[in-house]
């Protein structure tokens, strides 16, 4: 078993990649080089980031997708099968699951997770996410739940009283009943494997300062990006815990700043899906609580680009440069994606990572 989760590692700015499991990625384009998201790609994927030291591999949950040309981000790998099966063929970056907690019993993701960590040697992680799109818990027959993160909450405490307990265990909540309950074997790291949430709004960080490790967040401008990681901090220390804060980007790393400019407009401006752009703007405005309000009128080519998250869009220097200047904010970690991740992920990792090297913030 690894001591040591990827994420606890010495660097102190993480990197991981993001989405790959799904169609497209995060970009919503019309490119044919868009990321198909086969299992051989993912897997290729996955290999690249493990071989040149990223931490992590997150993938999104999805059930459906954003409609268009392309039906974005409707196929997508379910996320507790892919990250097994990653498990086995990677050696040392992170692998996470996604979990729609109203969606999974937590008795079947208690069993899933600590499978993967038993596959993995203790790599496995937990995305927590509640969900905010209508349609795919249609899909399910299951309504929004208004306090999703209070059923969190007893999700995720129910899944560490069974890891935890050698005898069998009834719960009585809110939520959840559950009567003589057991989940072996427990997982390799304990309490449970690492956690993260991401979350903007106040609910989804009260419960992140309260039960996760890590808390992801979005920013519109680097130069205000440290009032998050301000406001988390402040959560995190009324519950006497230290939370982590991880925020997502969207890459194109090329050899000149204008290739790099021309290939963004090219993708996320000229060859959008606007169709899935508008469906997916409209959809998380309405029901989700993951960015600014005014970040839907003023950077539309980001959700195009990357779901709305900060672009990275420049030569390795370039990128660098606003990778110190998160990390200065108080980020202790980047999720990353590009618009097809075995074509680009190479050329990041060579060019971008001694860099970081160079600058303190890696040295693995």
């Amino acid at each position: 078993m690894n001591k040591t989760h990827p994420l606890k590692g010495p660097n102190r700015l993480k990197l991981g990649v993001f989405s790959a499991n799904a169609d497209g990625g995060l970009a919503i384009t019309d490119v044919p080089e868009r990321w198909a998201a086969g299992w051989q790609d993912n897997l290729t994927a996955a290999q690249i980031a493990d071989r040149a030291g990223l931490e992590f591999f997150l993938p999104i949950a999805r059930w459906r997708g954003f409609g268009g040309k392309n039906r974005v981000r409707e196929w997508s790998f379910e996320t507790f099968t892919w990250a097994a099966a990653l498990a086995a063929a990677t050696e040392k970056i992170g692998l996470f699951m996604t979990v729609h907690v109203p969606l999974v019993h937590p008795l079947y993701g208690a069993k899933s997770l600590a499978t993967v960590d038993h596959i993995s040697q203790g790599r496995a992680g937990l995305n927590i996410v509640c969900g905010w799109n209508p349609k795919e818990f249609g899909m399910f027959g299951v309504p929004l739940v208004e306090k999703g993160y209070d059923q969190a909450a007893e999700w995720l405490e129910i899944v560490e009283k069974v890891y935890a307990s050698d005898e069998p265990v009834d719960y009585a909540g809110t939520y959840y009943t559950l009567k003589e309950a057991v989940s072996r074997p427990a997982s390799l790291q304990t309490p449970r494997p690492v956690t993260m949430n991401a979350a903007f709004g106040g609910p989804g960080r009260d419960f992140a300062a309260a039960n996760c490790d890590y808390l992801f967040t979005t920013f519109t401008e680097i130069a205000d990006a440290g009032k998050h990681v301000i406001d988390i901090a402040e959560r995190a220390e009324k519950q006497g815990r230290d939370v982590g804060v991880y925020t997502v980007c969207h890459v194109v790393c090329r050899e000149t700043q204008q290739e790099a400019e021309d290939y963004y407009t090219r993708y996320a401006v000229i060859m959008a899906d606007h169709a899935a752009v508008d469906q997916h703007m409209a959809g998380k405005k309405e029901f989700s609580q993951s960015h600014d309000r005014d970040a839907y009128d003023r950077y539309r080519q980001r959700f195009a680009g990357g779901a709305g998250s900060y672009p990275l869009i420049g030569t390795p220097e370039k990128i660098v440069e606003d990778m110190i200047a998160i990390s200065a904010q108080g980020y202790a970690g980047i999720a990353l994606s590009f618009v097809n991740y075995t074509q680009e992920l190479p050329y990041f990792c060579d060019r971008v990572i001694p860099l970081l090297k160079k600058a303190g913030l890696r040295v693995e």
